[in-house]
């Protein structure tokens, strides 16, 4: 790993023993670090060998769509897995890269297509930590005998009275526990974070010191298998007849103008509307059927409770079905970039819901809303996918 200066080196020192205490298992025992090739992964990795653990890197090619991996910021590809090789070759750890090009084109990319299609906004990082990469990366990784699998993800695994638990990092501003929501807790037995007590600063000066070659690799951007960002050409590509024009009804039941499909617009979004009645109008819902895209004054994007299905439950309770008959107070955060707002959990019509204390602006199905615990806010209780929404008052318009 190189000379003994840079074992010993302090910004080294303090992110290898928090790795270490992280990671919790006796120097020695076999993990499998998932390696995407960035600096957070490849630190993870590096500062789980020099902690002494039998490292195994383990690499997933997601995708291959020729120019969509040489832009900035893209991983799980090209360049990233030739950096992720590179990594695990300077550390002295073994590597494996496996090809789940077709697991992830059904888990993940269909899926985002069909969720447009139905009138939702998707979040695919979550589909794709679901299945490819804490379902399936982790049969891998017990496959290889190891006694846990390591990720570069900022989030916290907290030993509990009741087993382990799910909790924000400490660097609030890389916080990606949103995004992880859906672990079960069979998997969080079974995972560790290593970089859930640094902050971003200290990895990249981990990286450094180390002189590993991603020291100053961008960070990941955007969803890594469209390119340039384009939602919609990767849908018409992928479902070239299921999308099609339609009207630009307002909440009154007007029809203001024409629309080239409801895949190009999400709830909350006010550019691009091409229509003017005089007042700022917003997408306050997607009727995919339909093929109608909704629209109304900013008050209309306030949300009173929503609906969860797919639901992850890591709370103390058995189901959430018991905290939601009990009334359960929670912190529900509807947005990776929005801070979680009071609410609790009930039954609406015997479906776990949430109901907000104040109303929350701009919820879409198809997003996620995920639960932190009121007593302990680092805490994550589970949360579930944001199937349907109720409005204060405002009911959409009537087919004529």
């Amino acid at each position: 790993m190189g000379p003994m200066s840079v074992l010993t080196d302090p910004v080294l020192t303090t992110a290898r023993e928090a790795a270490a205490r992280a990671t919790g298992l006796a120097p020695g025992a076999r993990v499998v670090a998932a390696m995407s090739g960035g600096v957070d992964s490849t630190v993870t990795a590096a500062l789980l060998k020099q902690a002494g653990y039998e490292v195994v890197g383990v690499t997933l090619q997601l995708y291959d769509h020729g120019a969509a991996v040489k832009k900035a910021g893209a991983c799980c590809a090209g360049q990233d897995i030739r950096d992720a090789r590179a990594a695990a070759e300077a550390i002295g750890a073994p590597h494996y890269v496996l090809d789940y090009e077709s697991r992830f084109r059904q888990e993940v990319i269909e899926d985002f297509a069909d969720a447009y299609l139905r009138g939702e906004t998707p979040i695919p990082c979550i589909r794709c930590n679901q299945t490819v990469k804490f379902r399936d990366l982790v049969d891998v990784a017990r496959d290889l005998g190891a006694e846990a699998m390591a990720t570069g993800h900022y989030v916290r695994r907290v030993e509990g009275p009741n087993g382990p638990e799910l909790h924000r990092a400490v660097d609030p501003s890389r916080d990606q526990s949103y995004f992880l929501f859906a672990t079960t807790r069979e998997q969080l037995a079974y995972l560790r974070f290593p970089l859930g007590d640094l902050p971003k600063s200290a990895v990249r000066a981990a990286a450094e010191a180390l002189g590993l070659s991603v020291a100053s690799k961008p960070d990941s951007q955007d969803i890594c298998f469209v390119p340039e960002g384009k939602y919609s050409t990767l849908i018409d590509r992928l479902r070239p007849d299921a999308a099609g024009a339609g009207e630009i009804v307002h909440l009154d039941g007007r029809v203001l103008g024409q629309h080239e499909g409801v895949t190009r617009y999400t709830v909350g979004q006010r550019r691009g509307l091409n229509v003017a009645v005089g007042e700022p109008l917003f997408v306050v819902a997607l009727d995919a059927p339909n093929r109608r895209v909704i629209v109304g004054p900013r008050e209309a994007l306030l949300t009173e409770s929503l609906s969860l299905k797919e639901i992850n439950w890591l709370g103390d309770e058995a189901d959430i079905s018991d905290a939601a008959a009990a009334g359960r107070p929670v912190l529900a955060r509807v947005r990776s970039t929005r801070d979680p707002s009071p609410a609790r959990l009930t039954l609406i019509d015997g479906v776990s819901s949430v109901c907000f204390d104040e109303p929350e602006e701009g919820v879409s199905p198809g997003q996620a809303c995920v639960l932190y615990d009121p007593q302990t806010p680092s805490r994550v209780l589970g949360g579930g996918f944001i199937a349907s929404t109720r409005r204060a008052d405002l009911p959409l318009p009537t087919d004529t």
